[in-house]
């Protein structure tokens, strides 16, 4: 029998509480504080003194590569593979060290497998690694390395990597086609202005005539640019810096999150691609036997929307009060109507795993009529945009001669 420290909400409350408990594993001693009536939050293994290392000889944590969300999926596909073949986690680790395509995966393998074999778990090592793997990754695979169905587990998290994989292409390519035509009219914009607008200049001042005020601005943007070229590198530089750091920083970006909740279709969007990762995990998780509230935890870890995040928050702190998932989740005002219905449904009738999945299918048919319509609404727009820069450039330009030309 082993000792564990454990962190734990009194269920019905948000009152914290910290004890121990006897168990031959970590499961069993889940199980424990469950039945005292606690959720538990953390549970630590209660190990012998660690000797005191002298001043300065602490081995710092090795390095490791991030992996792109492709390379995620590779490295999990092979370890699941592997699993289902009855290979231990330690030569499906050698075998992609060896044999993986991709140099990041061979140097992952190559730390994970080292570090194992020194003693550690497979979870317990991955943990240590979260900006590569992922709080979502590492709470999954801890969860089925305890109860033992790692190989389910392997499986379970392939499916929903994949599944982030296509909402991110898809919107990703939804994005695409409007951003290459605003840059491709600002790149027309100013070779209009820098190559064509001054050349005019000479035949308009040889016209002697007062220019139309449109004419006259441009033209007077089209020679400070040529003559001032840098400013075209710097000024693009300046707008991706400027894009870059409102999206990153927190009080800018918690003001955009909140902005595009507002705009419609958009909001749509948003909402639907932030929660078709949340019911995912919810989904897994909760099959993986993951306790509600720790599901919610890593479930509410997908959210990109700073609002939708701590809404969520909220809903958690209630549950933890007693209230019902459904029910909490609705106060929120944010998640569809129909998930709500079904995360109901599946609480009354005791299949809330069932009906997670249900709910997975229905927001990824839902999302795909979204991106449909943004995609029809996307194109007229866009024409609409470059042909009134084409009518304004053109006019600039030929507005003059029209006048001369009734002068005449």
């Amino acid at each position: 029998m082993a000792r564990y420290n454990y962190t734990a909400y009194k269920n019905g409350t948000s009152d914290i509480v910290k004890g121990q408990v006897e168990a031959s594993n970590l499961r069993e001693a889940r199980t424990e504080i469950r039945s005292m009536g606690y959720t538990p939050t953390s549970i630590i293994e209660e190990n012998t003194p660690v000797k005191k290392e002298q001043k300065g000889s602490k081995k710092a944590l090795a390095k490791m590569p991030k992996m792109g969300l492709g390379e995620q999926i590779d490295f999990t596909s092979t370890l699941q593979i592997l699993a289902a073949a009855g290979i231990p986690i330690i030569e499906s680790l050698l075998f992609i060290e060896n044999d993986a395509a991709k140099l990041k995966m061979r140097q992952v393998a190559a730390e994970l497998r080292r570090q194992i074999m020194n003693g550690g778990t497979f979870a317990g090592t991955i943990a240590k690694y979260p900006e590569q793997f992922g709080h979502v990754y590492i709470g999954l695979v801890k969860t089925g390395e305890d109860a033992g169905e790692l190989e389910k587990t392997l499986d379970r998290l392939l499916d929903l990597l994949n599944k982030q994989s296509n909402i991110r292409t898809k919107v990703i390519g939804t994005l695409m086609y409007p951003a290459f035509v605003i840059l491709l009219a600002v790149f027309i914009v100013i070779v209009m202005l820098v190559f064509v607008f001054p050349v005019f200049k000479d035949m308009f001042d040889q016209m002697g005539m007062q220019l139309p005020w449109i004419t006259e601005v441009l033209m007077t943007m089209g020679i400070a640019l040529k003559k001032n070229w840098f400013f075209i590198p710097i000024g693009f530089a300046g707008a991706i810096f400027g894009i870059n750091f409102l999206f990153k920083w927190k009080p800018s970006k918690w003001k955009i999150d909140e902005y595009v909740l507002k705009v419609p279709v958009l909001s749509k969007l948003i909402q639907f691609s932030n929660f078709a990762n949340f019911i995912a995990v919810m989904q897994v998780a909760y099959d993986a036997g993951v306790p509600i509230l720790e599901c919610l935890y890593l479930a509410n870890m997908t959210l990109t929307n700073h609002t939708l995040e701590k809404r969520v928050e909220e809903a958690t702190v209630k549950i933890q009060q007693g209230q019902h998932l459904s029910a909490a989740l609705r106060a929120t005002r944010t998640m569809p109507k129909m998930i709500l219905f079904m995360i109901a449904t599946g609480e009354q009738s005791g299949r809330l795993g069932d009906m997670l999945g249900q709910a997975v299918s229905y927001i990824d048919k839902a999302l795909d009529n979204i991106i449909d319509t943004m995609t029809k609404m996307i194109e007229p727009i866009m024409l609409v945009v470059i042909g009134t820069i084409v009518l304004v450039l053109a006019s600039a330009l030929y507005l003059p001669l029209f006048a001369s030309y009734m002068g005449m």
